[in-house]
């Protein structure tokens, strides 16, 4: 009788067991955990010791990369603004929804026969979302259009970026942000000037000229897209380097004033332009041209028809080499490109409403309480993105278990390394050698606001987890000094 009842005990644990087995999940627990051990009390001391978040709030969240295990939190569910470290939510909805080969396609079409080497009517370039159009881009599908034969068009150049919908900002940007790179429109037609991707933008080169006189100023590319108002002065070597540059609301007309001093070396900003589409349009055009064929038209948008003659299409790099750009130089165009494609390939439009749709469907079946989440654009730029530090971390971890987390990973910024592409954002923090190879991190910055989240290896060789978010901070620059310390306290732990 003893052993019979031993035998039903045992057997029911092991039913206990099953079913605990059944209903225990991959998520890694999202309970908040007591601080403890030493780990949190130098965290603890350094997040009430530190002056900087003296009226500040200071969301910190770390987990075990191995199981998932929250083994430290401050107020890690609570939402706060993420800056750019919400592109860890885009990139990684974007490698999920799209794939790590996917490419964007740029169309080269004909509304007109073809007498001789004339295209008897118009010539379509046609934008499916590509944000990594080059000049060189142009001059290559140019020179294909000349080796079928082609010399003339008859009709008007039409730039058709119709794969999106017509809005170019996000709904929280401001007007201040309009001319800058970083607040550039959003179109499925568009053109970079050089190999950082800064999509729908100009480099504008400035040079000290005579003393007296107004600075020299050239542009990357060379375009008359662009007009430029230059109103600076070239003032004595030991005089203040104080240029300002601003282009009109609704227009392209670029502003250039203030001082720059007699052999001061060469500044270079970039600026955003209006209607990027007619932008690339212009270009191309350049481009035909400089290939030896000549557009009688004007250069006009325009939508595309599916009746007409394809001559040519052009296809961007796979989204795993994309992302390179995209995460090391935080480039928030690519963000909003990515969202609005999102919504064009999951739910048919090409909107930010769509693609956020996309992105937060794709965000609940990777494992994050959607729930949590206030979303309003890909990039972070918005004050009105809401994250939870808990999430970011939660994030990290399931993303380890997805096909394409080595593009994710290997994306992220690593500190210290001089390489632009390799380094990032994260280049010129954490320099010291041993931290070498040993921290993955992407980085954000709002006015007043700080944020870094990734892995870093611990002096044991784990690795762990951490998104630390500063919110309501004086000076967000002084935020990144308390990030960087929390992260040595986990790299010693």
């Amino acid at each position: 009788m003893k052993q019979k009842t031993t035998l039903i005990t045992i057997f029911s644990l092991v039913i206990i067991l099953a079913i605990i087995l059944f209903f225990h999940t991959e998520e890694p627990p999202a309970k908040a955990v007591q601080p403890r051990g030493e780990l949190s009390a130098e965290i603890n001391k350094l997040l009430t010791s530190e002056p900087i978040l003296d009226g500040a709030l200071a969301g910190v969240s770390i987990r075990s990369a191995e199981d998932g295990k929250l083994l430290y939190e401050h107020i890690g569910n609570t939402r706060l603004q993420p800056a750019s470290v919400l592109k860890l939510f885009t990139g990684a909805a974007a490698l999920s929804v799209l794939g790590e080969d996917y490419r964007f396609t740029t169309e080269v079409l004909a509304d007109g026969k073809m007498n001789g080497g004339t295209i008897e009517g118009d010539l379509f370039l046609s934008g499916m979302g590509d944000p990594t159009l080059l000049p060189a881009d142009f001059d290559e599908m140019a020179k294909r259009l000349k080796s079928k034969g082609i010399n003339k068009v008859a009709g008007d150049l039409v730039a058709d970026d119709s794969w999106y919908d017509d809005v170019r900002y996000s709904e929280d940007l401001t007007w201040n942000d309009e001319h800058q790179y970083y607040g550039s429109q959003v179109s499925a037609l568009t053109a970079s000037p050089d190999e950082d991707y800064d999509a729908g933008t100009v480099i504008v080169n400035i040079l000290p000229g005579k003393k007296g006189k107004a600075a020299n100023i050239s542009l990357e590319p060379e375009t008359d897209y662009v007009k430029i108002i230059n109103e600076t002065k070239t003032v004595d070597s030991e005089g203040e380097h104080d240029v300002k540059i601003e282009r009109e609301h609704g227009s392209n007309s670029i502003i250039i004033s203030g001082t720059i001093p007699a052999g001061a070396q060469k500044a270079r900003e970039w600026v955003a332009v209006w209607e990027p589409a007619l932008y690339a349009g212009s270009l191309f055009k350049k481009s035909l041209e400089d290939h030896g064929i000549k557009v009688v038209g004007k250069i006009k948008t325009g939508h595309a028809a599916d009746t007409m003659a394809k001559l040519i299409s052009h296809s961007s790099m796979p989204l795993s080499e994309l992302m390179i750009p995209f995460m090391k130089l935080s480039n928030n165009g690519h963000a909003e490109v990515l969202v609005k494609e999102m919504g064009r390939v999951v739910r048919g439009g090409g909107s930010w409403e769509k693609g956020l749709e996309a992105m937060t469907s794709e965000l609940s079946r990777l494992g994050i309480d959607s729930k949590t989440l206030v979303l309003r654009d890909g990039s972070g730029i918005s004050h009105a993105n809401l994250i939870p530090a808990n999430e970011i971390t939660k994030l990290l971890f399931m993303a380890q278990k997805e096909a394409w987390f080595p593009v994710f990973q290997r994306s992220l910024p690593v500190p210290g390394v001089k390489d632009r592409m390799i380094g990032g954002t994260m280049r010129n923090r954490l320099k010291e050698a041993n931290l070498k190879d040993r921290v993955a991190a992407k980085t954000g910055t709002l006015t007043g606001v700080s944020t870094l989240a990734g892995y870093v290896e611990t002096s044991s060789g784990n690795t762990l987890i951490f998104s630390i978010m500063l919110n309501n901070l004086l000076d967000d620059r002084e935020g990144r000094k308390v990030e960087d310390q929390i992260v040595k306290i986990l790299a010693r732990y």
